[in-house]
């Protein structure tokens, strides 16, 4: 597997679709993981007062925690890789960037207010809302198959890690509905 397709903007990407499907998957959203409203406009509350700066960097780490064992715990199969566990290389990437996001909380203000804003349980809706796909992902999303126990669907076998791979692994929360968490994923070819 490698990454040599991963730019900025791809894990800038990658931290997109992760604060949008983190919201959509809250308890007052579809109910995917046992977070209530931490991405939300309370939990912007709560968390402004122990972390002034960075609070919302503080909510989504708290959700990112929560949807990644979720998701971990519903579908954990060797050699392939989900919106949450991405590889090493990919995973360390994120980390850089995260501390320089920390730096810019100005530049994430709107896009967390437009997260904190979402409702619903449709994942293609809110990343075409927010202009994070194209029509045609989100249709290509909503047409795949689950797997027969309705746990998880394989969209591709894949070689390389890019922004299409991550755009389909977002757009694949669609096939999840309320109450029902369905875990998109990729496998590594070979």
């Amino acid at each position: 597997m490698t990454t040599s397709s991963l730019t900025i903007n791809s894990i800038e990407c990658l931290f997109k679709f992760r604060l949008v499907i983190a919201r959509l998957g809250e308890m007052d959203n579809a109910g995917w993981w046992n977070t209530q409203g931490a991405l939300g406009p309370t939990g912007t509350f709560v968390y402004r007062r122990g972390f002034p700066a960075t609070a919302a960097f503080a909510q989504a780490c708290v959700v990112f925690a929560v949807a990644t064992a979720r998701c971990h715990e519903v579908f954990d199969a060797p050699n392939c890789y989900t919106l949450w566990r991405m590889p090493a290389e990919v995973e360390d990437l994120f980390e850089d960037m995260w501390q320089q996001w920390l730096d810019e909380p100005a530049r994430w203000r709107p896009f967390f207010d437009m997260v904190a804003a979402l409702r619903g349980a449709d994942a293609a809706d809110a990343l075409l809302q927010l202009d994070l796909i194209a029509e045609r992902d989100a249709e290509a999303a909503r047409q795949i198959k689950p797997s027969s126990e309705a746990r998880s669907v394989k969209l591709a076998e894949v070689a390389d890690i890019d922004t299409p791979m991550l755009t389909l692994l977002a757009a694949g929360f669609a096939q999840a509905t309320p109450g029902r968490l369905v875990v998109p994923y990729v496998q590594v070819k070979g």
